[in-house]
C-alpha cells in the first residue's frame, strides 16, 4: 500500500482523455496534468511530487539537471529511483503511516469525521450557530483512501490554525506557493515531468535552504517513521539546523492518524470511484511539530520584517499583476521588500545555456485565511515572457520600472476607491470597498501585461526603450480606466432618484484633479510637464491601496 507503486494519481492527457497513472509513469509525455477533484488538491499534488523528485533526485549541477528535464527516465528507472522510499509512503498498517502520527491508534481519542480534513469544511463554531450557508455539513461523509491521504497531505501543507495546540506549517496557515510552468510546445501543452522538473534544484543548491544534508536518521527528513519526542522535546520546537532539509517538503504539523478499522464499501463523496475501504473518521492529539525559526521553502516568496523573513500568504482581493514583481524579481523600496521563491530566483540568476526566447509562466496559489477560517482558494497563472534572457542589469532596470507602473497603480485605484464613496456617502462612511479596486486591477491587467511585454522584449533585445512616453502611455491607460469605472459602471450607473448630484460633481472634479495632479507623476517618476497647470494637490486624506 505505498504511494510509489499504486496506481492513484489522477491525470489528464494531451488528448483530453482523464486517467489514473501511479508514480514511476509520471515521465510519460502524453501526461500533461494533474485532474484532482479539488484546486487545492491538484496544488498539493504538484508540491508532493516536486518534493518527491527533488528527495530522489542525484543532480549536482544545472547541466545534469537539464539533462533529467530533457530526457525523462524510463518507467524503470523511476521504480529504482522509488524503491528505497517506498517503505516510508506506505500510509495503512502497525508500522509508520505517510503523514501520520507515529503513536496515535484509533483507540487514544474520540473520532472526528473525515470531512474535517479539508480546509474548507464547517467548523464546530459554523455547525453550532447554523452558518454553514454556503459550504454545507453532510456533503462529505466516507473518502477512498487515495482521496484520504491526500486531503491528509492537503492539510498538513497548508495547515492553517486548529484551536490550541493544533500547529500550523512551518510557513504558517495558508502559504502562498509559486510555480514555474514551461510553455506549450508546437502548439500542445508540456509535459507534467517537464513542469515537475522546472521546479527542482540541484542538490547543492537545495541544501542551501538550511539544515544538515548529511544527518543519517530518515526520522529527520519523514517526520513520520518515529515518535514525534525524538524531534522535539515537550513544549518544545523544531528549528531547520536540527533536520535534512529535505524536512522543509516533507513537514507534520499535525498530529493525525486514519482510522482504517472503521471502513465500508461504496462510493467515495469526492472522487465517486468505488472502494471496499472508505475511510470516515480519524483521530487527532494537539501539540505536534512546532516548527520555528528561519525555515525558506523553496516555492514560497517572502518578506522581511525587521531582520526577519517571513512567508507570504494569499490576501483578500486575490492575486494579480500588482503582486508580479515581488513574485517574481523581488521587492526592495521604503514601504516593504520581498524576495520571490529561491526557486524562481535560481532559474533567473544562473547562467546556464536556455532556449532563446522561452516564455515561462508563473503559477501562485494558496488559501487565504483568516485565522482557522478559509476565506478563499487563489489561483493566478502570469506570464513571465522571455525574462530568463535577460541578464541581472535588465532584470534590475525591469524591477526600477514595474514598481513605478505598480505604484501609480496603487495610487489611482485609491484616488477611484475615496471618488467613489464619497460620491455615495457624506462623511467618512465605513465599508468594504474591495470590489471597487478589484475592478480597476482588472481593467488595467491587459495594459500592464502589454507594457511589460513590449519591456522585456526591449531588454532583452537591447534596444531603445523611452521611459517617459511609455510610461506616459500607462497613466493614460490608468486614467481613462478610472474615470470610466467612476462614470459608467460605479456612479454613474446608479438610479438618478437615488443620487446626489452636487457630491457626484464634487466627487468626480476632485477624482481628475487626483488623477492630473503631480503625486501620480511622481509616483509613476514622470517629469512634470513644462507648461502644466498648477493643479489642486491631491486630497491628504487619499487612502492607500490594498
Amino acid at each position: 500500500m505505498s504511494l510509489l507503486f499504486e496506481r492513484w494519481i489522477p491525470v489528464r492527457l494531451s488528448d483530453g482523455r482523464r486517467d489514473v497513472v501511479a508514480a514511476f509513469e509520471l515521465a510519460r509525455p502524453d501526461i500533461v496534468a494533474f485532474d484532482a477533484p479539488r484546486a487545492d488538491f491538484n496544488a498539493a499534488l504538484f508540491q508532493f511530487w516536486i518534493a518527491l523528485l527533488q528527495t530522489v533526485t542525484t543532480a549536482q549541477n544545472r547541466r545534469e539537471w537539464r539533462q533529467w528535464l530533457l530526457s525523462p527516465p524510463d518507467a524503470d528507472t523511476l521504480k529504482a529511483l522509488f524503491a528505497p522510499l517506498a517503505p516510508h509512503f506506505v500510509y495503512d498498517g502497525d508500522g509508520p503511516r505517510f503523514m501520520q502520527d507515529h503513536a496515535l491508534r484509533a483507540k487514544d481519542g474520540e473520532p472526528v469525521a473525515i470531512a474535517n480534513l479539508l480546509i474548507d469544511s464547517p467548523g464546530e463554531n459554523a455547525l453550532r450557530n447554523n452558518g454553514d450557508h454556503f459550504t454545507k455539513r453532510g456533503r462529505i461523509e466516507r473518502l477512498c483512501p487515495h482521496c484520504a491521504v491526500l486531503a491528509l497531505y492537503t492539510l498538513q501543507t497548508n495547515a492553517p490554525s486548529g484551536g490550541a495546540g493544533h500547529r500550523t506549517g512551518l510557513r504558517g496557515g495558508g502559504p502562498l506557493t509559486t510555480v514555474l510552468l514551461p510553455p506549450p510546445v508546437a502548439g500542445r501543452p508540456a509535459s507534467l515531468w517537464q513542469t515537475l522538473c522546472l521546479n527542482l534544484l540541484p542538490v547543492p543548491l537545495f541544501n542551501q535552504v538550511g539544515g544538515d544534508a548529511n544527518c543519517a536518521e530518515q526520522i529527520l527528513l519523514f517526520p513520520w517513521l518515529g515518535p514525534i519526542e525524538r524531534l522535539q522535546s515537550k513544549d518544545g520546537a523544531l528549528a531547520p539546523a536540527q533536520v535534512h532539509p529535505l524536512h522543509v517538503y516533507w513537514a507534520m504539523p499535525r498530529r493525525i492518524r486514519l482510522d482504517f478499522d472503521a471502513v465500508q464499501p461504496g462510493n467515495c463523496d469526492l472522487c465517486g470511484e468505488p472502494s471496499e475501504r472508505l475511510v470516515a473518521q480519524y483521530v487527532t492529539r494537539n501539540y505536534g511539530l512546532n516548527y520555528k525559526g528561519a525555515w525558506d521553502h523553496p516555492l514560497s516568496p517572502y518578506y522581511q520584517v525587521k531582520d526577519e523573513w517571513l512567508p507570504l500568504h494569499p490576501q483578500p482581493g486575490g492575486i494579480g499583476y500588482r503582486h508580479w514583481q515581488g513574485f517574481v524579481l523581488g521587492l526592495d523600496n521604503d514601504k516593504q521588500v520581498r524576495r520571490s521563491a529561491r526557486v524562481v530566483s535560481a532559474f533567473f540568476e544562473d547562467n546556464i545555456e536556455r532556449d532563446h526566447r522561452t516564455e515561462l509562466r508563473l503559477w501562485a496559489f494558496g488559501y487565504d485565511m483568516d485565522n482557522m477560517k478559509p476565506r478563499c482558494w487563489y489561483e493566478s497563472v502570469m506570464p513571465l515572457y522571455a525574462l530568463g534572457d535577460c541578464g541581472p542589469r535588465e532584470r534590475e532596470a525591469l524591477r526600477h520600472d514595474i514598481g513605478a507602473w505598480v505604484g501609480g497603480a496603487e495610487l489611482a485605484a485609491s484616488y477611484l476607491r475615496n471618488a467613489v464613496k464619497d460620491a455615495w456617502f457624506s462623511g467618512d462612511a465605513r465599508g468594504d470597498y474591495s470590489f471597487v479596486d478589484a475592478s480597476f486591477w482588472s481593467r488595467t491587467e491587459p495594459g500592464f501585461y502589454a507594457l511589460l511585454r513590449e519591456r522585456i522584449a526591449a531588454a532583452r533585445d537591447n534596444v531603445d526603450w523611452d521611459p517617459v512616453a511609455r510610461t506616459g502611455g500607462w497613466r493614460g491607460q490608468l486614467r481613462q480606466a478610472a474615470l470610466r469605472l467612476f462614470d459608467k459602471e460605479f456612479v454613474g450607473a446608479g438610479p438618478v432618484h437615488a443620487q446626489n448630484p452636487a457630491r457626484i460633481k464634487a466627487a468626480h472634479e476632485q477624482l481628475r484633479r487626483n488623477l492630473d495632479g503631480p503625486k501620480l507623476r511622481d509616483a509613476l517618476k514622470l517629469p512634470a510637464p513644462p507648461d502644466a497647470p498648477k493643479n489642486k494637490p491631491a486630497r491628504k486624506t487619499a487612502r492607500k491601496a490594498t
